[in-house]
């Protein structure tokens, strides 16, 4: 709870920091209404709305109202899946004005000493840092890998994990063990001839956890045509920091990255997460009030491109791939689609592969309420949002589900799972799959 003199100094916060143009240009006009899955999924309560928490934020700039635990649960109840931007005719930018004020608030927030303690260690002592992140999944692996997982489940020893958590041990991936996650290539040659020198983005959790889907990335990349370099130097994007009020802390980790991806002399830096790729593809406006970094940050974000876009553009989608008959269906990553703008690449290259039948989803666009960490902080949400998503999928008939982030691919796994589907429909991740008919139509680089 928020003492007096802490909701003082956030309400000064709020009309010094906040962007009063860009709440004003929110014309409530409620275009943004039918795109917003909390505002359904709550009831149609307004509050949970875009233009909702615009007024709520207006609010607290003009002194109408304090900024109390109501407008804090409010605005922690947003996905920030942005799918209110596109559709806006005042181009708010809504996704700038949530993490402002969420920034605001964490940072004038007295937090208990339990919580201080977790966000240190999760914002401050692990993301940022690329050998602990081995270390603490190089524990998972063993976990899975040691009979360890068997014992416990077989135990009932995850009954007493909370019931959100149980079923995220379900869907966990196989994780590759710590010394295969100490051993990565800085270097890729392109197979056959050279088309783009690129850069490969490779993350934190997506190099270790979801190893499997940055090895896929950058075999088609090879088989794609492209020279690889991966950095050593990078380092977290920083979403997680910046979604939940560690701004500061995202600052820094965008500024690593700039300086290890700077003088590469490459034509893109490839991402293969959404949610990652949204993040760096706005460290110019993460950066915009640092004179030393606004420049380097410009030049950083005009290189970000998503796998899917690079694959479409050098043609990979007419080399004759081909699957075992199958349906597959597409969930669209929130962040690749509304703020990297990319929604048709991946869909022109799942509908290339010969004996795919692409079944469209309704409302693929809108969120699977996985949205980072959300589906744990806010479960109850989070699975109101993906019932409804598993009902959209169910309709289609798909037997395979294609996604592109691994906080989506999760969300979808963990549907599949409660629906008791489990037997006949997977999950994979784009990249995944199209390697996946790559090795079964024998693809080489003398395709090319």
């Amino acid at each position: 709870m928020t003492t007096t003199k802490e909701r003082n100094v956030i309400q000064q916060q709020f009309k010094e920091r906040m962007n009063e143009d860009e709440l004003m240009n929110c014309m409530r006009c409620g275009f943004c209404l039918p795109t917003c899955p909390t505002y359904i999924e709550s009831g149609f309560q307004e509050a949970h709305s875009p233009r909702g928490r615009i007024a709520l934020m207006k609010a607290v700039v003009d002194g109408l109202i304090e900024p109390d635990e109501d407008v804090e649960r409010t605005l922690n109840m947003c996905l920030g899946c942005r799918a209110c931007e596109p559709v806006c005719p005042s181009g708010v930018n809504y996704g700038h004005l949530l993490e402002e004020a969420r920034d605001i608030i964490q940072k004038n927030k007295k937090h208990s000493l339990p919580v201080r303690l977790l966000r240190k260690a999760v914002f401050e002592e692990l993301f940022p840092h690329p050998h602990r992140m081995r270390t603490i999944t190089g524990l998972i692996s063993f976990y899975q890998r040691s009979g360890l997982q068997r014992v416990v489940r077989n135990t009932g020893l995850l009954n007493l994990l909370p019931a959100q958590l149980k079923e995220m041990e379900k869907i966990l991936p196989k994780v590759p063990t710590l010394k295969e996650m100490k051993h990565r290539p800085n270097h890729l040659p392109a197979q056959g001839k050279t088309k783009r020198r690129v850069a490969f983005f490779s993350g934190c959790l997506m190099d270790t956890m979801f190893m499997e889907t940055n090895d896929a990335t950058m075999k088609l990349l090879q088989l794609a045509g492209c020279e690889i370099v991966i950095p050593p130097q990078q380092t977290c994007c920083g979403a997680l920091h910046g979604h939940s009020g560690e701004k500061n802390q995202a600052k820094e980790l965008a500024k690593r990255n700039i300086e290890a991806f700077e003088g590469l002399n490459v034509d893109y830096i490839i991402t293969n997460a959404g949610g990652c790729g949204a993040f760096l593809i706005e460290y110019d406006h993460l950066l915009k009030d640092d004179p030393d970094w606004a420049a380097r940050a410009k030049a950083f974000t005009e290189k970000i491109k998503d796998i899917s876009a690079i694959l479409v553009e050098l043609d990979f989608h007419k080399k004759g791939l081909k699957l075992p008959s199958q349906v597959v269906t597409y969930q669209d990553s929130c962040h690749l689609r509304n703020v990297m703008k990319t929604a048709s690449a991946p869909r022109i290259l799942l509908q290339s592969i010969e004996g795919i039948e692409f079944r469209e989803m309704k409302e693929a666009d809108r969120c699977c309420g996985s949205a980072g960490i959300y589906n744990i902080v806010e479960p109850e949400m989070s699975m109101q949002i993906l019932d409804y998503k598993m009902e959209q999928v169910k309709e289609t008939k798909a037997t395979t589900i294609v996604t592109a982030n691994p906080g989506c691919l999760l969300q979808m796994k963990l549907g599949i799972e409660r629906e008791g589907l489990s037997d006949r429909v997977r999950a994979v991740h784009i990249v995944e799959l199209l390697l996946e008919a790559a090795d079964a139509s024998g693809f080489t680089a003398d395709q090319q």
